[in-house]
């Protein structure tokens, strides 16, 4: 059986052999054909019309498979913000620097595009080149130099991006499957003022003097656990496809999870979405910030003011999942306990938050789910009194409530002990009784209802 190119070449030279037969016997047999020419002549006449038609349906498939909608959907994100002074690299270590950074993709696609940020940058950045390709290993700057692919930027290799904004690359040809690793590196002649930068990366990120952005591996690089300048990765699915979510704080961010072992609770649900036919075209957009606040300034832009670059922009949003708010409850009497009406005030500006990011989401046509907050008593940082410990029940009996969320993700009622239920399970505690461990996020993944991200 030949294939259809195949076909289509042996139909050609049969076709050129019959023409050459035919042209030579009309030639040499006068006006008066012989039977066997008018043969030939019939069979010629069949071959054109079968390769007429073997041309149209080849053509109608190609135009087919090209017509197949494609749409573009986060694989990966990370919220941006100004890093703490011991969290930001020398500005020397960024001078003519090459940066090997390797992210942890969700769902698969046919081909990819990369968001480099200059979000918090003072001034235009200049990144004079950017590759991706496959990573050997997920704690090792070498890569598979086969599949290695150069950036462009309308065209071009190199791109200058604005203070304040990020650059979206072209679409580039580098198929990658669900749940596979993705390294990023880049080239910077001159470091930025002012890095945009995700601290808890909970992932190694490599980076060597000079312009080694293609090379099998970075020889004898420095390292750090952050991400710097790369706030999305985007792949090319079909068009039922979306990407959900998720706005959160250290607890969605990963404090406590496997510094390269992908272990967060959002990597168990991007995994276990996988698992089924029907949602293995749901991308998982983390923008958990440590410290991060509903209300006010932490550890990052608090999140109403981020609202807009991190749940809106990122490409294929349909889902929101909300988990935030253990630090303002937590930071309100950290210092000292204050008056009762200071958190009756304190529970009532956190849920006039929720309402806000649920109005706004449904503006644009999200589905939105609440996640209880989790239990911290005995936390040495926060020392939360049983009045703190009240407000937490507060906000969370009105995220249980209906006519408030979409949906509800009891995440409380996963890891809290049984037996003291305003702690977190022993088994569950990474040990500062705030974070949950690895084995904690994994029963937090795997708890969260699939159905909901069904269409």
């Amino acid at each position: 059986m030949y294939a259809s190119e195949d076909l289509a070449e042996k139909g050609t030279r049969t076709l050129q052999s019959d023409m050459i037969c035919f042209v030579f016997e009309l030639s040499t047999s006068g006006t008066h054909a012989k039977p066997f020419v008018m043969k030939r002549a019939r069979g010629f006449f069949v071959i054109v019309g079968f390769l007429i038609y073997l041309g149209f349906a080849q053509a109608q498939m190609r135009l087919a498979a090209s017509s197949i909608p494609q749409v573009w959907v986060a694989t990966w994100g990370s919220s941006q913000q100004i890093p703490e002074p011991q969290n930001a690299l020398p500005i020397d270590d960024l001078r003519d620097a090459t940066v090997r950074q390797l992210f942890h993709l969700s769902v698969g696609g046919s081909g990819l595009r990369v968001h480099m940020s200059n979000a918090f940058g003072t001034e235009a950045l200049h990144f004079t080149s950017v590759h991706v390709a496959r990573p050997l290993s997920t704690s090792s700057p070498a890569i598979d130099t086969t599949s290695d692919r150069q950036l462009t930027f309308a065209g071009k290799a190199d791109v200058v991006v604005p203070s304040g904004a990020e650059f979206v690359s072209d679409p580039v040809d580098l198929k990658v499957s669900p749940l596979s690793d993705l390294a990023v590196t880049f080239h910077l002649d001159t470091p930025p003022q002012r890095e945009s930068s995700h601290p808890g990366s909970r992932a190694t990120s490599y980076y060597v003097h000079g312009d080694a952005v293609g090379a099998a591996t970075l020889i004898e690089p420095k390292h750090v656990d952050h991400w710097f300048q790369i706030s999305e990765v985007d792949v090319q699915v079909s068009p039922e496809a979306g990407a959900v979510v998720v706005l959160g704080d250290s607890i969605t961010d990963g404090h406590g999870a496997t510094t390269n072992g992908n272990d967060r609770w959002t990597d168990v649900l991007a995994a276990r979405l996988q698992g089924l036919p029907q949602t293995r075209n749901v991308g998982v957009s983390n923008q958990g910030i440590g410290g991060n606040h509903l209300l006010t300034d932490g550890l990052g832009p608090n999140a109403l003011s981020r609202f807009d670059r991190d749940v809106l922009a990122p490409a294929g949003v349909r889902w929101l999942i909300v988990f935030e708010g253990v630090n303002d409850l937590g930071g309100l009497a950290r210092n000292g306990e204050v008056p009762p009406a200071d958190h009756a005030a304190l529970v009532e500006r956190v849920l006039s938050a929720y309402g806000q990011l649920v109005e706004r989401a449904h503006a644009h046509g999200l589905r939105v789910f609440g996640a209880t907050i989790t239990p911290y008593v005995g936390s040495n940082y926060y020392h939360p009194s049983p009045v703190s410990e009240a407000d937490r029940q507060a906000v969370n009996q009105w995220i249980r409530a209906a006519g408030h969320f979409d949906g509800v993700i009891d995440f409380d009622a996963v890891v809290r002990d049984p037996k003291h239920p305003d702690q977190l399970l022993p088994d569950f505690d990474c040990g500062d009784h705030l974070h949950p461990s690895p084995a904690g996020y994994k029963a937090m993944g795997e708890a969260i209802p699939l159905t909901i991200f069904a269409r």
